[in-house]
């Protein structure tokens, strides 16, 4: 019998062409400090990890720097636009990060609104077209409509992110049915991103066939970040054999697991 579990190898996915072994990506917020955050990261076996460009030091050699903790050449950084509320300022943002770090592999947001920071779909549209044709390969923070998303991938998305919940809410996914609809009509990665409170929701996203879970909240802010990273990744790969074993039928009644028929 092969195993295709997440912890072999074999079982790897791929965006613009890199491919990954682990399917959780972790964030670099909210955590006391640097060397927590890496802890986190070492625990969770993430392989990716999402960077705030606005927000979180990766070039003053005058202050503490992310990447003294967390190697660059062993953890891929995915720069983000976290804050930015115009594709302009995402547009912006990531030109920066470009030139301070080499980086074309991005992750966009272009926020609506602060109060429930869901995403403007017609600025992050609008961004996506402008990154790709600047040779960004852009994952993309979207909501969870499958309209939206296959838009996303016509104009250069590499990967889409739809929303479980509003972002640090850990109120899980809302919407299994609109995510399961994106990951049947998708051609590129999906990866649920934002919601995810505890490691049964994390196994929700993988059940449902997505390619991946990204989170920050959830880990940062539980009251022990290091063995919720170990959670966190225990419950990806359990989510990912469940949704590759195949669950079994729902009934309306009852089926005994031994026959009826022949009892002494």
């Amino acid at each position: 019998m092969t195993d295709t579990t997440a912890a072999n190898p074999a079982d790897t996915w791929t965006v613009a062409g890199r491919t990954f072994t682990s399917r959780l990506i972790v964030g670099t917020g909210k955590y006391k400090d640097f060397e927590q955050n890496a802890a986190a990261v070492e625990a969770s076996g993430a392989e990716i990890v999402t960077v705030a460009v606005r927000r979180v030091n990766v070039s003053d050699r005058n202050a503490p720097m992310l990447t003294d903790f967390i190697d660059p050449k062993k953890i891929t950084y995915l720069p983000n636009t976290a804050g930015c509320f115009t594709a302009d300022d995402a547009i912006r943002t990531l030109r920066l990060a470009r030139e301070a770090g080499g980086w074309d592999l991005v992750k966009l947001e272009v926020l609506g609104e602060a109060r429930t920071l869901y995403p403007d779909m017609r600025e992050t549209l609008k961004a996506t077209e402008i990154l790709a044709k600047e040779g960004f390969l852009p994952m993309v923070y979207c909501v969870d409509d499958p309209i939206a998303a296959k838009q996303l991938e016509e104009v250069g998305a590499v990967a889409v992110m739809p929303l479980g919940a509003p972002i640090g809410s850990g109120l899980g996914i809302q919407n299994k049915v609109t995510i399961r609809l994106i990951v049947e009509g998708a051609k590129v990665p999906v990866l649920v991103d934002a919601g995810v409170g505890t490691a049964s929701e994390a196994a929700v996203a993988m059940e449902l066939g997505c390619d991946g879970v990204l989170m920050n909240t959830a880990i940062a802010e539980a009251r022990d970040p290091i063995r919720m990273a170990r959670a966190m990744k225990l419950a990806v790969m359990a989510g990912r054999d469940a949704y590759l074993a195949g669950r079994m039928k729902t009934r309306r009644y009852a089926d005994p697991s031994s026959p009826l028929a022949g009892l002494i």
